[in-house]
């Protein structure tokens, strides 16, 4: 890996130090990984191969089918290990893995992508990261909130969206379109979030 795609990994560990889970577990190693963590630590590894493939791109080595290919089982496998953890016991720290995972790989996707859309895309990849740093803050913001299969479609969506575009499928019109309905209901799905802590914060 090149030094591009060293940054992104240094950038996105140095993120996760942000990290505040209350209980404390994401904070300590774990004894023993569940199913849904082993899936997860998968995901993570596919997600490094294509940190990398972007950082080969902006050397002027672009692959973009593997990239496409690997990005696309990370991606699938985000499922399986959702539905994974649904049958068998989830944790803490597990579910804070995923995030990060899932955020990791959208942020590489992104990059890669603003390379040749614009890097206004960014946005797209970065939200979570402006949102952890956003509770140093707030520190009101880290607080939990009820989970909402809206918000989990949006976040898939971002990762679908940006694949299909990485994979120069579409016209760029309507690349840029998806793109652009892809971060306004990334930035509704935030601010509601958002919203609803703060609200829920005033009349605790």
């Amino acid at each position: 890996m090149n030094r591009t795609g060293a940054s992104l990994v240094f950038v996105h560990v140095t993120l996760l130090d942000l990290l505040d889970v209350r209980n404390g577990s994401a904070a300590r190693p774990v004894q023993r990984g569940t199913p849904a963590d082993r899936v997860t630590f998968v995901r993570a590894c596919l997600s490094c191969l294509v940190a990398a493939l972007v950082s080969l791109s902006y050397a002027g080595h672009a692959h973009v089918e593997p990239l496409v290919a690997l990005a696309t089982v990370a991606l699938v496998l985000d499922a399986v290990d959702g539905w994974v953890a649904r049958r068998t016991r989830s944790t803490a720290f597990g579910a804070a893995f995923d995030m990060e995972t899932d955020a990791f790989l959208i942020l590489v996707l992104s990059v890669y992508v603003a390379g040749a859309v614009g890097w206004w895309v960014l946005l797209i990849g970065l939200a979570r990261y402006l949102l952890l740093v956003a509770t140093r803050i707030w520190p009101w913001l880290a607080d939990p909130s009820p989970p909402r299969r809206w918000a989990k479609a949006v976040a898939a969506l971002q990762g679908v969206v940006l694949v299909v575009v990485a994979a120069d499928v579409l016209p760029r019109t309507a690349a840029v379109a998806a793109l652009v309905v892809a971060l306004l209901l990334l930035a509704a799905s935030f601010g509601h979030q958002v919203w609803w802590l703060r609200r829920a914060g005033r009349f605790s």
